[in-house]
């Protein structure tokens, strides 16, 4: 079985950018994700569907 979550180091790597600037989203509410206890998660398909609402902002 594969993980469906990312840590904040794997989802900046996953985007391409620093992990300063997914803190900075995540604070922000800007990229979707949850937290257990004080540790920051992503899924997988969220991330995915994120990027497909920012590709369709872009081009609308």
């Amino acid at each position: 079985m594969t993980r469906q979550t990312m840590t904040v180091q794997e989802a900046a790597d996953y985007l391409g950018v620093c992990t300063d600037t997914i803190y900075n989203m995540v604070r922000e509410k800007e990229i979707p994700h949850f937290r257990v206890r004080r540790r920051i998660f992503f899924t997988t398909a969220a991330i995915d569907d994120w990027i497909r609402q920012q590709e369709q902002q872009v081009v609308s």
